[in-house]
């Protein structure tokens, strides 16, 4: 006489091929994912805080020794702010600039006129740059 084996769900699955759904490799790969994420986000977050957004808005040419120029940046409340101003000559040549620092504030966005020294007669005044400090 032959024995027949139990048929239950466990062998059933061993013998089909139908193995048990392992979940823990995707909940690892999904805490890994969201670490990512997270670190992605706070890097981008992170590099932007400190940025400044300068338009200039303008230059008057005052006489042979000065230049003034009017421009507007967007920074970070509560936090100095450096910009380089420029005179330029007709040939692009640097024939003034100015360091100025802006203390800090709690308005996000300035409106400013500035007068930048000059050695010759500029033709154009910009500002170079600017950055928190």
């Amino acid at each position: 006489m032959t024995t027949v084996p139990a048929t239950t769900p466990e062998a059933l699955d061993e013998r089909y091929g139908r193995a048990k759904k392992r979940r823990l490799p995707w909940i690892i790969g999904g805490i890994f994912a969201v670490i990512a994420v997270v670190v992605a986000s706070w890097v981008t977050v992170s590099g932007s805080i400190d940025n400044v957004s300068v338009a200039d808005r303008g230059f008057e040419v005052t006489d042979a020794t000065s230049v003034t120029v009017s421009f507007q940046f967007s920074a970070p409340r509560d936090r100095p702010v450096f910009c380089i101003l420029e005179a330029l000559d007709e040939e692009f040549g640097v024939v003034g600039w100015k360091v100025i620092e802006y203390s800090a504030t709690e308005q996000h966005t300035r409106y400013l006129d500035e007068s930048v020294p000059t050695v010759a007669r500029a033709t154009t005044g910009l500002v170079n740059s600017c950055w928190v400090n």
